[in-house]
């Protein structure tokens, strides 16, 4: 039997831990970060709001004024649902967390249900009443989406920013 350096004849050889990149996931979070993590959701909401009055007046443009108000309820409907999204994983997640939480696991499965009852069911209402109407809450679905780009770019932009 050979030994090296980390061999003892008497006691088994250890190993050492991998050196992977996943040991920096493991690192806790510093205070400036947990407070940079914490303000995405509120600013994301903002800018929900920002890019839905800045393409309210596009909506216009191609599908006129019906299209333009179902792009309206579709903005409309999607703010509400990404509200209640964070709001209901909060909860899931401090019902997880924490074993004492005042939260109910029905309660939130039920919040989860009704944003998908309330999005069929406006999505239906606009559908039997105009094709553009419909075209334009397709649109206004679509939303969220711009507001998580306009974040990507800002936390791009923040990143490159602290590097130099």
């Amino acid at each position: 039997m050979t030994t090296n350096e980390r061999e003892h004849p008497d006691r088994p050889a250890e190993t050492p831990p991998p050196e992977t990149r996943d040991n920096s996931i493991m690192r806790e979070l510093s205070i400036d970060e947990l407070s940079t993590y914490e303000h995405i959701i509120p600013r994301l909401l903002r800018n929900m709001l920002v890019v839905s009055v800045l393409l309210l007046g596009p909506a216009f443009w191609f599908y006129g004024s019906a299209g333009s108000i179902g792009f309206a309820f579709g903005a409309a409907v999607s703010y509400v649902n990404f509200r209640s999204l964070t709001r209901g994983v909060g909860g899931l997640a401090d019902r997880i967390v924490n074993r004492n939480s005042r939260e109910k696991g029905g309660l939130i499965i039920l919040r989860f249900l009704v944003r998908y009852v309330l999005v069929a069911a406006v999505a239906y209402a606009i559908f039997k009443s105009s094709p553009l109407a419909f075209r334009g809450f397709l649109w206004g679905l679509c939303v969220p989406v711009a507001a998580l780009m306009a974040e990507a770019a800002w936390q791009g932009y923040t990143a490159f920013r602290r590097d130099s």
